[in-house]
């Protein structure tokens, strides 16, 4: 049998990474291959300077909890932090991230007192697949922040899980 004179192979070139084209996947193949989520930006609805820190915590807090849960694919935060301060749309922002769900929230302080507003949305059909809201008071923002971050959490990743089975 001869022997091939030469072989060809074709490369791609996608974010400042070259693979062999085979194994170059899209975004949306994420969609097939995990549970994925990003994390958006939390709204500040108090207009209060200081708040946009705790807001971003939360996020920051929020989207390491989902990572180190195992069950999604997590889109990085800073990946997710290119839309603070837009007005999205959930089904483009789940396509130009390659992610089948999308949280997004607010927060919001009257006094002392703060809550955050958060909802889970499945990207390909805009549905609202979980939505709640908690209260706290700001007198330990990292026992607050703590606490919400587990209760959205454990509330999420059952959602995903009925939701999956609805499918």
């Amino acid at each position: 049998m001869p022997s091939p004179l030469f072989r060809v192979v074709v490369y791609a070139a996608r974010d400042g990474q070259v693979a062999p084209a085979a194994a170059v996947k899209s975004p949306a193949h994420a969609l097939a291959d995990r549970r994925s989520i990003a994390v958006l930006p939390f709204t500040n609805i108090t207009r209060d300077p200081e708040q946009e820190y705790f807001a971003d915590g939360m996020v920051e807090d929020i989207t390491t909890a989902l990572a180190r849960t195992g069950q999604f694919f997590v889109i990085a935060r800073n990946s997710s932090f290119v839309y603070k301060g837009r007005a999205v749309d959930i089904k483009q922002v789940g396509r130009e991230l390659g992610v089948r769900y999308v949280l997004e929230g607010s927060v919001r302080k009257a006094g002392s007192q703060i809550r955050i507003s958060g909802q889970l949305i499945e990207a390909e059909s805009g549905s609202h697949i979980w939505a709640d809201s908690f209260d706290g008071a700001l007198e330990n923002v990292f026992d607050l922040q703590d606490r919400i971050t587990e209760n959205v959490v454990w509330a999420i990743v059952p959602s995903v899980e009925r939701a999956e089975i609805e499918l």
